[in-house]
């Protein structure tokens, strides 16, 4: 295995050569100008309907969520998951520099935030450590949903503070082509300069109404990324300085086949994925991790039953994934980990106006370490959950309801050479309960509440953890003897619309009666001993996001505004929780004129010296961005140019929501100005 900073001068491998994928696009456009594609010319796209949390397929949600498709994703990806869904309003990220960070949502992060796959589990260790990353790269994906808040049971106690759905076509669910059949796909390359990325992906379907076949490849390679000030950088002993994040580069590379056969009451698909990544970890100059994983999903639907039962879904996979850490080229722990996932989910007949779904799921996940930083044993978690949700429609608006209850057992198999590590078991019994309304108090006006009772099991490292974890710069020992974390949860909301002017208003508190912290349990050690242990905490919040139409003739001018704030506090020792976002303001003007689109948008963060006793506070600080778009056609493709400029006052900042503002000061600022341009070819 290469020491990742030998990427610089030697970024090849098969899927990493991008020299190809510029040709590659134009014989992708020539190829569609004589292709017989469906009748219509152009294949349809999935329908706008946020699916997560929503499983009667409503066109107006009790619960607030976002989502991200086409143009919209295209201009705010970033390499990874956390910082693509970054600035959504009451989301921020963890932020392990470029590399590796996973979404935040109202200041609740690791195993409160669900990571979907297309509504299955998706299964990593990325909330195991804040170094580790998502095993979902933004190039590949059609969609990501943001649930916000406890109102989706059917995910789990794990969704208490919210849910992050990606959504690809791997399989397809419903029919691309007519009888005779077609071909449809889309390209995207891109260059940017402030971590000199070379990025591209290609994704093709074809078929008939009767089956459809996907496939897709992606490969990004970056180099260390730019920053506006000089940064020290330790390699083979000899330290340098550079306007660069040391450490900061990556390789990936993945790919996917699918299909599907389509029925005429429904359809049973399958498909087969894998995603490479090598990147740096920021924190230690010459550490980085090689990681894999792979993923067989399954998945069918009959519909139109007409009886008790009107359709039924279920889901299968089994990921399988790895990384192992490198120091200085030699290989060090190895992580290891495999699920597996079951999900069946039943829509009932109505009864009058009461509408619903039923379900079970089934995860038995295994996990291991080897090496010098193996923190947490060998272990086996195993769960079943039955679910219900249930809607009633009214004169004006709906009710629903939801429940959830579990069953999970925690096992630590010990390890075969860590003697400090032993067998045990723990068994627990979660329950989660929720009730919601939508209230249409006037043709422009509507009112949401939800209400929820959540439970969720301690994870593994919660209950056995017993070692020096270097991505927090801590000794972590578990608790065995922890209960279930219990929390009320309320959100309410209140929304208008009119014609292209709207606005939102969010506000929430979870109150956890035994929120499991990580508390310094002895400061002066080296490294410093930290312990999970059961605090009560409170988290209060509001959200905000609107849009004002300013022109619409001939051409379009909006202003898209958004805002949000938390306030998370250990109400057992009255200090506040760490890492969490501090208020931020943002506004976006966006402009359309024919075939041109642009924006200009500033982020205002406030400083935050809300922080524990002992720990930094942050500076506030301001950021710009910019962005430029030209669609036109090409015989039956369609072609997106665009060019967008992120950080445009090269500003220095860090992030509140990083561990790393703490554990490695100075190392892993914000990104500096980066200019990013690419083509996207659909057709």
């Amino acid at each position: 295995m290469k020491n990742l900073h030998s990427l610089h001068s030697a970024p090849g491998t098969a899927f990493a050569s991008l020299s190809l994928l510029p040709p590659l696009a134009l014989s992708l456009t020539a190829l569609t100008g004589a292709s017989a594609l469906a009748q219509s010319g152009e294949a349809p796209s999935l329908a706008p309907v946020v699916v997560t949390g929503n499983p009667l397929g409503a066109t107006e949600l009790i619960a607030p969520a976002e989502q991200y498709s086409g143009e919209a994703l295209l201009l705010r990806s970033k390499s990874t998951l956390g910082e693509t869904v970054d600035g959504t309003p009451g989301v921020s990220s963890t932020y392990f520099g470029p590399n590796a960070s996973r979404p935040v949502i109202r200041g609740l992060d690791g195993d409160r935030i669900r990571i979907l796959n297309n509504g299955g589990a998706s299964s990593d260790v990325s909330s195991l450590s804040y170094d580790h990353a998502v095993t979902q790269d933004p190039l590949t994906i059609e969609r990501i949903e943001v649930l916000r808040g406890p109102g989706a049971l059917q995910y789990g106690g794990s969704a208490v503070g919210g849910v992050v759905n990606v959504i690809d076509n791997r399989i397809p669910r419903e029919r691309l082509f007519d009888a005779q059949g077609g071909v449809a796909g889309k390209a995207d390359v891109g260059l940017a300069s402030g971590n000199r990325e070379q990025s591209g992906a290609v994704l093709l379907e074809t078929g008939t109404d009767r089956y459809a076949l996907h496939a897709d490849v992606m490969s990004r390679n970056t180099q260390d990324v730019a920053m506006p000030v000089d940064l020290a950088c330790t390699r083979g002993g000899i330290t340098t300085t550079a306007r660069r994040i040391c450490n900061s580069a990556s390789q990936s590379w993945g790919g996917a086949l699918g299909g599907s056969l389509f029925f005429d009451r429904g359809y049973l698909g399958a498909s087969l994925s894998t995603y490479d990544s090598n990147y740096g970890t920021v924190a230690e100059d010459e550490v980085n991790i090689a990681m894999r994983s792979s993923r067989l999903a399954l998945e069918g639907e009959v519909r139109d039953l007409g009886g008790v039962l009107q359709s039924v879904k279920a889901q299968f996979s089994r990921n399988d994934y790895r990384h192992t850490e490198f120091n200085a080229g030699v290989a060090g722990t190895l992580f290891k980990s495999t699920g597996n996932d079951l999900r069946l989910q039943a829509r009932h007949a109505r009864w009058g106006a009461l509408d619903g779904v039923i379900g079970l799921q089934f995860e038995d996940s295994e996990f291991s370490a080897d090496g010098d930083e193996a923190f947490a044993p060998y272990s086996r978690t195993r769960q079943g959950a039955a679910f219900a949700h249930e809607e009633l429609a009214t004169r004006w608006g709906r009710l629903s309801a939801g429940a959830r209850l579990e069953s999970v057992q925690v096992d630590s198999n010990g390890h075969p050479t860590i003697a400090r590590f032993t067998p045990a078991s723990r068994s627990f019994n979660p329950g989660s309960y929720a009730l919601g309304a939508l209230w249409n108090v006037a043709p422009e006006w509507q009112l949401t509440s939800n209400l929820s009772w959540n439970e969720r099991a301690p994870k593994d490292y919660e209950l056995f953890a017993n070692g020096q974890h270097v991505a927090t710069n801590a000794y972590e020992i578990g608790n065995a003897n922890l209960q279930k974390e219990r929390s009320t949860n309320l959100d309410i909301g209140a929304a208008w619309k009119r014609g292209a002017h709207s606005a939102r208003v969010q506000v929430f508190q979870h109150q956890f009666s035994n929120y499991i912290s990580l508390e310094g349990t002895d400061l002066t050690a080296s490294p410093p001993q930290y312990s999970y242990t059961q605090v009560q905490a409170r988290f209060t919040g509001m959200e905000l996001n609107g849009n004002i139409r300013l022109l619409e003739v001939g051409n379009t001018l909006d202003l898209a505004l958004r805002a949000d704030t938390v306030r998370a506090d250990n109400t057992s020792t009255g200090q506040p929780l760490p890492r969490i976002a501090p208020m931020r303001l943002g506004a976006t003007l966006l402009w359309s004129s024919g075939p041109w689109g642009a924006r200009l948008g500033v982020d205002q963060i406030a400083a935050q010296d809300r922080v524990p006793d002992g720990q930094r506070a942050t500076s506030g600080y301001t950021l710009w961005n910019a962005a430029l778009t030209y669609r036109a056609k090409a015989g039956r493709s369609r072609l997106l140019w665009y060019a967008r400029l992120d950080n445009i006052g090269d500003t220095l900042a860090y992030s509140a929501s990083s561990i790393l503002t703490q554990t490695a000061a100075g190392k892993a600022p914000l990104p500096g100005r980066n200019l990013k341009v690419g083509l996207q070819i659909s057709f």
